[in-house]
């Protein structure tokens, strides 16, 4: 992957995690990660229509997953898929608590552990 698609993928996230919303900036010891939303090992192309921008905790939970067990249903779910969905549609953001509003946003919120006392700190900070 080379350099001007990664800043493609910064730049169309607004250096924001796709999944968690946390900003670059409210984490700047770890720089976030250009991930496959598709991953390779699923036949997941490196082309912007498959890449997110991730920080490293939700890039680490996410792994080669591609779906989770929505928490509310007990079903298996696809994960959230940032170039497909939209995000105010599958989670709500209140006082930097992230909660999925659909079995996509369930099943990743749980998947990721998005709401971890320190991820909701640095939500708040920024």
């Amino acid at each position: 992957m080379d350099n001007s698609l990664r800043d493609l993928v910064r730049r169309r996230a607004s250096n924001y995690c796709e999944y968690c919303r946390i900003h670059q900036d409210a984490d700047p010891l770890f720089r976030f990660h250009v991930e496959h939303i598709i991953p390779r090992q699923h036949s997941g192309a490196d082309d912007e229509d498959n890449l997110a921008l991730a920080c490293g905790h939700c890039n680490r939970r996410k792994g080669p997953n591609l779906s989770a067990v929505d928490p509310l249903t007990g079903s298996v779910t696809l994960l959230f898929n940032p170039r497909r969905q939209e995000w105010n549609e599958h989670f709500v953001l209140n006082e930097g608590v992230v909660a999925g509003t659909s079995a996509s946003g369930r099943a990743t919120v749980r998947l990721f552990q998005m709401n971890e006392a320190r991820r909701i700190q640095l939500r708040n900070d920024f």
